[in-house]
């Protein structure tokens, strides 16, 4: 199987590719993101048998269903949803957290939202444990639900009472 890349000034790039079997694909990818397939005739690589014109999301999603990518499938599409977000949440002056571990947060229990780093004018620290002091001035790189984000900011801001 072989591969050849031709640059079409003013239009984009054409790649031909002949199968192990003799055949001929060309794919014409336009700089706007349309796509031509094109299928030749092996006994005559000149003869084109047919166009197939896609646009680029059609050619995406072909694309996906040619050669998905590895993370596709670990979870089959339409299965469930996420709906995880990341944010990132100050410590501020008045933090009720400030100077403490970030264990007493009880984020996950609380919340079940993940702190995954906090950054900090002197770099990251990603993965901190439960003896992490907070200072002010951090920033709480954050993952959970919607929700769960929204609940832990009221929480380090010491609008919600602090459990013991």
């Amino acid at each position: 199987m072989g591969m050849r890349r031709t640059s079409l000034p003013g239009v984009g790039t054409q790649y031909d590719i002949a199968t192990r079997d003799g055949r001929h694909i060309s794919v014409v990818a336009h700089e706007d993101g349309r796509r031509f397939v094109g299928f030749f005739d092996p006994e005559d690589p000149d003869r084109c048998q047919g166009t197939v014109p896609l646009e680029a999301e059609e050619a995406a999603k072909l694309a996906a269903v040619i050669a998905p990518d590895r993370t596709d499938g670990v979870f089959p599409a339409g299965e469930f949803e996420l709906n995880l977000v990341t944010e990132r949440i100050p410590v501020c002056q008045d933090s009720p957290y400030r100077g403490r571990p970030m264990g007493d947060t009880k984020a996950r229990t609380r919340t079940g939202v993940s702190i995954v780093a906090v950054l900090r004018r002197t770099g990251a620290h990603p993965s901190p444990g439960p003896d992490y002091r907070l200072e002010a001035g951090d920033t709480l790189l954050v993952v959970g639900t919607r929700e769960g984000v929204e609940e832990l900011a009221d929480i380090i801001a010491g609008a919600e009472a602090a459990e013991d």
